[in-house]
């Protein structure tokens, strides 16, 4: 009992009568362990070089594309992290919070892609504050942090996808570091190339989770904006060149 009461005092300093700062020892955060298998991983990953370099592009800003991708296991912990480039440090981040996002709002009766999430939480759509849900862990923000923890977060803009094995959804994909169009593009090739792309319904174009491009000024549904011009069509992203 002593040990307990030292320990939750040395969390706190008071500095003026009723207001506390507290300290964290980060060494005490719970860690998991990432149930998918390495050679899943190494797959997934692959790709990501791949698709970067195909030749038709991937739309977006810079070409050859330069991305952060990240992979969680079903439980959310993550298993991956890698990049391209000199990609924006602010993307690692967004990558994971991506894999998270579609890991955690795809099973195995519907699959959900991060850009299938945009308008319905956009103010005054149904799932408004939905990217409040399951804040990014600011404790795993720095290069080569977080790998078997779960670091949640939510983003509601195109770059993640569920991973699908067997008609299950087996964790979660997400890349970042140029436009949205150009991410979920990216995201959903990399996918398909390495066989997790079997999705048991979607409410994107032909019953999948692709993306769904909005066609009036609100983006409606699970509807999203388009990017720039150089965007690839949904039918696009699912045609790879080889």
């Amino acid at each position: 009992m002593l040990e307990k009461v030292a320990k939750c005092l040395a969390v706190g300093v008071l500095i003026s009568g009723s207001s506390f700062i507290y300290a964290h020892d980060y060494d005490d955060v719970p860690t998991g362990r990432c149930t998918l298998p390495q050679g899943t991983i190494s797959l997934v990953e692959r790709q990501l070089y791949t698709v970067v370099n195909l030749s038709d592009s991937n739309g977006g800003i810079f070409k050859p594309n330069r991305m952060w991708a990240a992979i969680v296991d079903r439980e959310g912990h993550l298993c991956s992290v890698t990049k391209t480039g000199d990609a924006w440090p602010g993307s690692r981040a967004i990558a994971i919070a991506k894999a998270y996002t579609a890991n955690g709002f795809s099973n195995d009766a519907l699959a959900l892609s991060t850009a299938n999430l945009y308008a319905a939480t956009q103010p005054g759509g149904s799932l408004y504050g939905l990217n409040n849900s399951n804040p990014f862990d600011a404790r795993f923000l720095e290069q080569g942090s977080g790998i078997n923890h779960s670091v949640g977060g939510v983003i509601t803009f195109g770059g993640g996808v569920a991973l699908y094995a067997g008609g299950k959804v087996i964790g979660g994909l997400g890349v970042s570091g140029d436009s949205s169009c150009a991410d979920h593009a990216i995201a959903y090739r990399m996918r398909k190339l390495a066989g997790l792309g079997s999705v048991p319904a979607g409410e994107g174009p032909n019953n999948t989770d692709n993306i769904k491009y909005s066609t009036g000024a609100s983006p409606m549904g699970f509807e999203q904006p388009h990017c720039f011009p150089s965007d690839l069509s949904a039918s696009g992203v699912e045609n790879i060149p080889h």
